[in-house]
């Protein structure tokens, strides 16, 4: 039988088509259709989506497996963030990385604007910490 199989363990949960899936044991299932869905760590909780990056892999997260109530709305949550991360940062690297999400999104390619998004939220921890305040010059100075 021809689709896709996938292996989940107890405990894990699934999103699938709009609708929240938690496996009680583990599982084996095969998608025999075209079905739009998350699994595992591609799942991002609301309590997550604490900076600018999360933010809009929350939003781009729900346009993608979202009821189709909760798809418009993501959506454009989505253009909001991205459209206000690339007028904020400096970073050529984010602006090219937002610009491709915005992209893929506008196109209904979620998934791909996911996979965008997730080096986004990389880069932007990248930068975080190198403006961390044990890195920051002003701080070690006072305490001497």
């Amino acid at each position: 039988m021809a689709g896709l199989g996938i292996r989940l363990e107890a405990g894990d949960r699934m999103i699938l088509n709009g609708g929240g899936i938690h496996f009680l044991s583990a599982a084996q299932i095969r998608l025999t259709n075209r079905a739009n869905f998350l699994f595992g760590r591609q799942i991002m909780p609301p309590e997550e989506a604490n900076s600018p990056a999360r933010l809009i892999y929350y939003a781009l997260q729900t346009a993608y497996v979202g009821t189709p109530e909760e798809k418009l709305t993501a959506l454009a949550e989505a253009t909001y963030h991205i459209t206000t991360f690339m007028q904020e940062t400096t970073s050529t690297t984010a602006r090219v990385l937002l610009s491709d999400a915005m992209k893929a999104a506008a196109e209904n390619n979620f998934y791909k604007a996911l996979k965008i998004a997730r080096r986004i939220i990389r880069h932007e921890d990248a930068v975080l910490q190198d403006v961390s305040p044990s890195s920051n010059c002003l701080n070690e100075s006072e305490n001497h």
